[in-house]
């Protein structure tokens, strides 16, 4: 038997769909509009660049095959300006390609927050009829940040989510519910509707982690903002789904299912204010297209190149004799030797010695043919990897060391605490614009990229927020 609360007292869900339902623009600090425009620029930019892979073509021609006569193609995908699919298709896809590369932004506790909200929003910006009211860009804004806070709330609920995951991916869990509480805040449901909308997400989320590093884990994302644009879609047509879904009630598992440690709390909305989790905690960019553990071992592996090119004069691969790695214990993420572009996304080992060979990483260290180099490969063979007790695998306490023992002895070490991009060294405003523009002008021309980066900018300023993707 499973207990019920009287529906007039307060709960934890409850306090969530109100949160949704009543947050206002006058809530929004400058702080959280600066920080959640600069993601939203560094999402669209991902997105474009990664409707250029292998993966997101095999998801845009299902889409196409399996439902190209649906009636409602009003929404825009990343790359193809021409086409246009259903919204929640069009959030699929769009989904899929800002996950791709594994390029987009990363928040703690660990997930990535922008990818599973951004592509419904702007799917649901173009599915409003003209003639209608549509939403302006601060709305759009607002509802951006409710998706972030509503990932960010959950993920606080749980000590376990804090660390690099090992079951659930979490975009594929948070991101979901994120994804059902922005695009109802975007649709203006009540407070009741909001409330089933997560609910709803709940039973539609979750993607184990065993699909890391395969094609399959970008559709993590696309799916997390698909089926919650869904959710919510439903819930404004009167589906409804447990209304206790957040609280931790004994004998029935809620959205508790997903964490062992499920501690949840009540989301409160004073009348005059509130601190969102963007204006306290910050996210990471990522300067190459890799999981955010590879961006330490990378600066560390930089260092260590640097060290050696003064100790020697110059790179000798073979001066080499032993490449330890001091990284924390992942096991998704420790790879020897990676077979596919998106196993060496998630390779401790390759990444490291591709930053040693060459001095830098970008989209193309994941070709095939870098990956299968006679040189790395000699690289690669000389790693050995070590788990420091104190290294823990949490975005905010682990580190990465990289020594070079040298064929005469000698020992040289790199070590990265924190790399640049990490919200304790923030990306400065031109390092984003131009990660923003390099990925951009894959796909668009200077005219539609500048005019992107001007409109993300004044986003609050736009009467209707279907004119940001005019800009794609």
């Amino acid at each position: 038997m499973v207990l019920e609360r009287s529906t007039s007292e307060e709960t934890v869900t409850s306090s969530f769909g109100s949160f949704i339902c009543n947050v206002c623009p006058d809530h929004l600090s400058d702080v959280v509009c600066h920080r959640s425009k600069r993601m939203i620029l560094d999402s669209i930019g991902v997105g474009l660049v990664g409707s250029t892979t292998h993966v997101f073509d095999i998801a845009l021609r299902y889409c196409q095959e399996m439902y190209s006569s649906s009636s409602s193609l009003v929404s825009s995908v990343y790359g193809r300006p021409e086409l246009r699919l259903s919204p929640l298709l069009a959030a699929f896809v769009n989904g899929v390609a800002v996950h791709s590369m594994d390029f987009d932004d990363t928040w703690h506790p660990a997930t990535h927050p922008s990818g599973a909200i951004l592509p419904a929003l702007l799917a649901v910006s173009q599915m409003v009829p003209a003639a209608a009211s549509r939403p302006n860009g601060l709305d759009f804004l607002l509802a951006f940040n409710v998706g972030l806070e509503v990932q960010g709330r959950l993920m606080r609920f749980s000590s376990e989510a804090h660390n690099i995951p090992k079951r659930f991916h979490p975009p594929s869990v948070v991101g979901t519910l994120g994804s059902a509480a922005a695009t109802a805040k975007l649709l203006s449901l009540n407070a009741t509707q909001c409330g089933h909308a997560l609910a709803i997400a709940a039973s539609l989320a979750g993607a184990p982690m065993a699909n890391a590093a395969t094609l399959a884990k970008p559709l993590h994302v696309g799916n997390a903002t698909r089926l919650g644009l869904e959710a919510a879609l439903l819930a404004a047509r009167g589906m409804e789904a447990n209304p206790l879904i957040l609280d931790d009630i004994p004998g029935c598992a809620g959205f508790n299912a997903f964490y062992g440690d499920y501690q949840p709390r009540p989301l409160t909305l004073s009348a005059n204010s509130h601190e969102f989790l963007l204006e306290k905690q910050d996210v990471a960019f990522k300067s190459f297209p890799a999981h955010l553990g590879m961006h330490w071992v990378v600066e560390a592996a930089l260092s260590a190149r640097n060290l050696l090119v003064n100790h020697s004069g110059s790179l000798s691969p073979s001066a080499i004799h032993t490449i330890v790695l001091r990284v924390p214990v992942s096991k998704y993420i420790n790879r020897p030797f990676p077979e596919s572009e998106h196993e060496a996304r998630h390779s401790f080992q390759f990444n490291a010695c591709t930053a040693l060979l060459d001095g830098k990483l970008s989209i193309r260290s994941f070709s095939n043919d870098n990956l299968h180099r006679q040189e790395l490969t000699q690289l690669l063979s000389k790693v050995l990897v070590e788990h420091p007790k104190d290294n823990v695998a949490n975005f905010d306490k682990m580190y990465a060391e990289v020594a070079l023992i040298l064929q005469n002895g000698d020992i040289l070490t790199g070590r990265c605490d924190t790399f640049y991009g990490h919200w304790r060294r923030p990306l400065s405003r031109e390092s984003l614009l131009r990660k923003f523009q390099t990925n951009a002008s894959r796909v668009l021309p200077k005219d539609n990229i500048d005019k992107l980066v001007k409109t993300v900018d004044n986003l609050e300023t736009l009467p209707d927020c279907s004119l940001l993707v005019s800009c794609l």
